[in-house]
C-alpha cells in the first residue's frame, strides 16, 4: 500500500480500500470484509499476506481453481493474437467452442453471450419466440413458467419470475407472461401449463434459494410432462452445470436431456466472463440475423479460454471429483449434529448449511469462519453456502470442514450466552 493510502486509512475507521469502494460504488453488495489480492487453486490471499480456503468459489465460477496455469496460457495465447472483433466477422476460435458445446451436452446448436443473466435472457427469447412461429400460440401470449424460490438473475425481465421480495422492490412495472409453481411439485407444474404455455424454465438444485435439492424424480417428471403437452423443459445449469454436482450436468442425475441448458460462471475457467444457451435445432432455428446479439458474446478470446475451461474439466476429471468430495463432505457433515444447523443438504461440492435463525445468522457464522481461514458467503442470510473450486484437495476440505464445526460451536456459544443473559 502506498503512502497516500496509509494516510487515508489512518484518517477512516475503515481499511483504505473498503472506504474507497463504499464512497465510490453503488451499495449494492455488502461484502464480507476482507480486502483479496491472489488467488491460487482453492486459496486466496489478503492484502496482509494471510490465506484463506475459499468454500466460495465465487458461486461456481472458479470451479477450476484460482489462477489455473493451461487457462491462463490459453487466455494469453489468444490475447495476444486477437480477442475481439464482435460478431460482424467470423473467426477461428468461436467455430470450435460451438461445437465442443454441442457436443459436451447433447445439443445442436450454441448461442455464445457473456454472462449468466444474458444467457437466461436469450432462452426466454428463443421459448417465446418458439412458442409463437413453431408451437402456434397467438401473438404477445406466450407464458413461461418458472419456480418459487428462483434465481435465474436480476435483469427486469427475470425479475418478472421472481418471488424474492427484496429483488423486486420499486423496480416494477414488470413484463407479463410468466406463470410461477412450487419448486419440487411435479403436479403443480402440469396443472399451470395452459395452450399459451412455451416453456418450463428450472433450476435442478435451486442455489441462491438456499442449495434446495427437488425430492429424487422430480426433473425427470418434469421432462415427461413437458415433452407431453409440447412446453420446452429449459434447465438453468449456470451455478449447477459444469461439474459443480457430481456430474457434467445436474440434470444428468435423472438421465434428463432438456429441449435448452443455459451455462456460464464455470465456462470462464475462472478468468473472464462466458456463458451460452444450447439447445435442440428447432428452438435455435427460431433465431434469424438481427433477431438477437451481443457485442463481446462468442469474442475469440473468450472462445478460447471456454474451450479449455471444457477441456480441463473432462481431462482433470473435476466432476468426479467433486462427487467423491462431495459425498466425503455430506457424509463428515453429517456424522454427528451440527450447532445451529437445521440441515445439511446438496449434491457434489455444492452443499448448504441452514442455519436455525432463532439462534443466529448465516452471516454470523461466515464472519467467524473467516476468522478461522475459511472464506465463503450466505445466502438469504440462514443458509451458508460451501462450493469450494473442484481442485480442492481433500486435506484442504478436511481443514475447511474441522474449522466449520468449530465456528459453529462458537458462535453457538455466543448466543447461548446472549440467551442467559436476556
Amino acid at each position: 500500500m502506498n503512502a497516500l493510502a496509509r494516510l487515508c486509512e489512518r484518517k477512516s475507521a475503515e481499511p483504505y480500500f473498503i472506504s474507497l469502494e463504499r464512497q465510490y460504488g453503488a451499495h449494492n453488495y455488502e461484502p464480507v470484509p476482507v480486502i483479496l489480492v491472489k488467488g491460487r487453486g482453492a486459496y486466496l490471499w489478503d492484502e496482509g499476506g494471510r490465506r484463506y480456503i475459499d468454500m466460495m468459489g465465487a458461486y461456481s465460477a472458479v470451479s477450476h481453481g484460482h489462477a489455473h496455469p493451461r487457462i491462463l496460457a490459453a487466455l494469453q495465447a489468444q490475447a495476444s493474437e486477437l480477442a475481439v472483433t464482435s460478431r460482424a466477422y467470423y473467426n477461428n476460435r468461436l467455430p470450435l467452442f460451438l461445437k465442443r458445446l454441442c457436443e459436451i451436452t447433447g445439443q445442436e446448436r450454441a448461442l455464445p453471450a457473456n454472462t449468466g443473466l444474458e444467457a437466461v435472457e436469450t432462452a426466454l427469447k428463443a421459448a417465446r419466440k418458439w412458442g409463437a412461429k413453431i408451437k402456434g400460440i397467438p401473438a404477445e401470449r406466450a407464458e413461461i413458467i418458472a419456480c418459487h424460490g428462483n434465481f435465474h438473475g436480476r435483469s427486469i425481465a427475470i425479475l418478472a419470475m421472481s418471488t424474492e421480495t427484496q429483488y423486486r422492490d420499486g423496480f416494477g412495472p414488470f413484463p407479463p407472461g410468466f406463470r410461477i409453481v412450487p419448486y419440487g411439485d411435479a403436479q403443480a407444474l402440469e396443472d399451470a401449463i395452459t395452450e399459451h404455455t412455451a416453456a418450463f424454465l428450472v433450476e435442478p438444485i435451486q442455489g441462491e434459494a438456499g442449495i434446495v435439492v427437488p425430492p429424487q424424480g422430480y426433473l425427470a417428471q418434469c421432462a415427461r410432462i413437458c415433452r407431453e403437452r409440447n412446453v420446452l423443459l429449459i434447465c438453468d445449469e449456470v451455478q449447477t452445470g459444469l461439474g459443480r454436482t457430481g456430474r457434467m450436468f445436474a440434470c444428468e442425475h435423472e438421465d434428463v436431456r432438456p429441449d435448452g441448458i443455459i451455462l456460464g460462471k464455470a465456462l470462464g475457467g475462472g478468468v473472464l466472463p462466458v456463458s451460452a444457451f444450447v439447445a435442440r435445432d428447432q428452438v435455435m432455428r427460431v433465431f434469424t440475423p438481427g433477431d438477437h446479439g451481443s457485442t463481446f458474446g462468442g469474442n475469440p478470446l473468450a472462445a478460447a479460454v471456454g474451450l479449455e475451461a471444457l477441456a480441463v474439466l473432462i481431462e482433470e476429471r473435476l466432476p468426479q471429483r467433486a462427487a467423491e468430495l462431495g459425498e466425503y463432505a455430506l457424509a463428515r457433515l453429517r456424522e454427528s449434529p451440527l450447532p445451529l444447523v437445521r440441515e445439511v443438504r446438496g449434491k457434489g461440492l455444492l452443499i448448504g448449511l441452514d442455519i436455525d435463525p432463532r439462534l443466529a445468522t448465516g452471516r454470523a457464522v461466515c464472519d467467524r469462519l473467516r476468522a478461522h481461514g475459511v472464506l465463503t458467503k450466505d445466502t438469504h442470510e440462514t443458509v451458508v453456502r460451501l462450493a469450494p473450486p473442484l481442485v480442492i484437495t481433500r486435506d484442504t476440505l478436511d481443514r475447511a470442514l474441522k474449522a466449520i464445526r468449530i465456528a459453529l460451536a462458537e458462535v453457538a456459544d455466543e448466543a447461548a450466552r446472549r440467551t442467559s443473559h436476556s
